[in-house]
């Protein structure tokens, strides 16, 4: 007791910038398994049989990964269109949503058989020990690494992130998760120690997060942004202090040049996603994502809901008696006001990072508040917070923010006298858990639409009315289809059910002088033969949703060679905006093909001399590395 007594007696010494002392390689760093070991109680509840299928969007993502694989079996691994969405009319999702979650969904079920509720499972089992371990390599640079243990649960086990994978079930927003201390970890080393491979972890953490979510990276980048001017502005101003503008001005350029090369290269790394996403994005009806009970205006939280505990698995709603709870955490907030105030009189140049992360988080959570409704109705302000779509969403900065500001009390104190466990370190940490652990519990429930299959996901299109995304063509959104009867009476046939071979509207067809018959058909094209035994040009309907990058040849009869491009545009009569393709008189070969344009083939190349440079910068840094070790010998 004596020595606890001096040490907590005796002046304290300044806070240092942890990134000076040598820190163990994370794969040789107890505390770090010991994190991931302890998100493990954040695992656990998708470790139980059966599956959520109540939780806000638990359907949604199996049926994203059931459509990706029915892409994926037809040799698709960079899908664009959704051809079961909309009843059967298509949607060109994957082009304007991020599918990295998808996509390693669809490992786990392509490659190791798991079912595609085990698969979703899985990809949010890794987001949990993923976030966890982000995190702890972010703080552990700068904090050290108890105060990175402390981070890295709280991060996990804050209320808003449990709310995302318990509750809202929101694949994406669960994995960004992952990347976001990545991001600011990457983005820190490159402004304090310039070198290429921070340059090359933030292009690759940026363009991870920009696959994963696009619309949380359009709320994380101006906090990303401006923790890199703090930095800069903070590690430059000794070097620079005393002398003129132009050179402070210079000194400044110098230390944020590697960071704004990351972000960049990270942009370049994604183009072949973001581009086409945002230059077609007016090509799909928005007006289904901000309107009704999307609306922006019944989802603000109230100031008292930041520290509610009731905790529910509903959905957000009008006022304060929302079903699903946004509490920030009691444990987590006294966690990082101790640690402010234990660590503030000695932090030193760490006072700017942290009065950083406690401004932004205030800020972020008072724009997702009640109090900052003008803000969202102004003509600018508006129009970038309501990007957000939900102004809640904005509190996944609140909890980047608030989880290294509970690692504070770590930093200094008891916590920290050494770096390795001990027993006042694991009480925080068990503290953290256990203050959480009322909220580890997923609602198994059987699909109310029968197993996963066409059928169940037309049925889960109707009763929910989601999935129905419409192209800017669609004049009134369908509520049902031909191809949905189709695989609903292949289902109460007894029949397995299976895909549509053709998406020919026959309604049209005379058979004496114009018809037209599937020779060939997959998720993303289809040969028909057409006979028009008119004298005039006649047109084919297909029941698809039009939308750019669906093209027409006419094929050559003996060898299916293209040999003329015809004109694909929307039906003016009617309501679906189908696709029409008008074919001549006479007989022939058609192909309808989905294929890319113009945003999407620049974006794929950008993508592609962007990743062969960083290979190469990647291959020419470790080889200078060899060699000055060589040379040191």
């Amino acid at each position: 007791m004596a020595s606890n007594a001096n040490a907590l007696t005796r002046p304290p010494s300044p806070v240092a910038d942890r990134s000076e002392i040598a820190l163990p390689a994370w794969w040789r760093d107890g505390l770090f398994w010991l994190t991931l070991t302890l998100s493990a109680f954040a695992v656990a509840p998708f470790l139980l049989p059966g599956y959520f299928w109540g939780a806000n969007d638990a359907r949604h993502h199996v049926y994203f990964l059931f459509e990706y694989d029915r892409l994926v079996q037809d040799g698709i691994w960079w899908p664009r269109w959704s051809p079961d969405f909309a009843f059967g009319y298509g949607y060109p999702f994957f082009n304007i949503y991020g599918l990295f979650s998808h996509f390693l969904a669809e490992l786990f079920h392509h490659f190791l058989g798991f079912s595609f509720t085990a698969a979703v499972e899985a990809v949010f089992s890794v987001s949990i020990v993923a976030s966890a371990g982000s995190m702890y390599l972010f703080v552990r640079s700068w904090l050290g690494r108890p105060a990175a243990v402390i981070a890295a649960l709280a991060y996990t086990y804050a209320p808003y992130h449990l709310l995302n994978l318990y509750v809202r079930a929101n694949l994406a927003e669960s994995m960004a998760f992952a990347w976001l201390p990545l991001c600011l970890w990457a983005a820190r080393e490159a402004v304090l120690r310039p070198a290429y491979r921070w340059v090359l972890a933030l292009a690759i953490s940026y363009a991870g997060l920009m696959l994963t979510s696009n619309l949380v990276i359009v709320l994380f980048t101006p906090l990303l942004a401006g923790y890199v001017l703090l930095l800069t502005i903070i590690h430059s101003g000794v070097a620079t202090r005393g002398q003129a503008w132009p050179r402070r001005a210079a000194a400044w350029l110098r230390r944020c040049l590697a960071p704004a090369l990351g972000g960049l290269a990270g942009l370049s790394l994604s183009a072949a996603f973001w581009l086409p996403a945002f230059l077609e994005r007016q090509y799909v009806r928005v007006d289904q994502w901000f309107g009704g009970r999307y609306a922006y205006q019944g989802h603000f939280v109230y100031w008292q809901q930041y520290f509610n505990t009731p905790w529910g698995f509903g959905v957000s709603v009008p006022g304060p008696n929302d079903s699903i709870s946004f509490q920030l955490g009691a444990a987590i907030v006294a966690f990082a006001l101790l640690g402010i105030l234990l660590v503030w009189r000695a932090a030193g140049p760490l006072r700017g990072e942290i009065a950083f992360f406690v401004a932004s988080a205030l800020i972020a959570a008072g724009v997702a508040s009640t109090s900052a409704t003008p803000l969202w109705e102004m003509p600018i302000v508006g129009a970038m917070l309501q990007t957000a779509q939900f102004p809640w969403r904005w509190l996944i900065l609140v909890v980047i923010c608030l989880a290294p500001l509970a690692g504070l009390l770590g930093h200094r104190s008891l916590l920290a006298e050494q770096e390795r466990l001990s027993l006042p370190l694991l009480a925080a940490l068990t503290v953290l858990i256990l203050a959480a652990y009322p909220y580890l519990q997923v609602e198994i429930r059987e699909p109310a639409e029968g197993p996963v299959s066409l059928a169940s996901l037309m049925r889960f299109q109707q009763s929910s009315d989601e999935m129905t995304g419409s192209t800017a063509w669609v004049k009134q959104i369908p509520t049902w289809s031909p191809m949905a009867d189709y695989y609903l009476s292949q289902e109460a046939a007894g029949k397995t059910v299976e895909p549509i071979n053709t998406k020919l509207d026959y309604s049209i067809f005379d058979y004496e002088t114009f018809s037209a018959s599937s020779v060939a058909h997959d998720t993303v094209s289809e040969e028909i033969y057409y006979f028009n035994g008119k004298t005039t040009p006649q047109t084919i309907i297909f029941n698809q949703f039009y939308y750019p990058g669906w093209n027409a040849y006419l094929l050559d009869s003996k060898h299916g060679r293209r040999v003329a491009q015809v004109p694909v545009v929307p039906e003016a009569a009617g309501t679906l905006g189908r696709m029409t393709v008008q074919v001549q008189p006479g007989e022939g070969y058609l192909l309808l093909i989905y294929e890319d344009t113009p945003p999407r083939t620049a974006g794929g190349m950008i993508s592609i001399v962007t990743l062969v440079i960083l290979a190469t910068g990647t291959v020419a840094a470790i080889l200078y590395q060899r060699r000055k070790l060589r040379l040191r010998r």
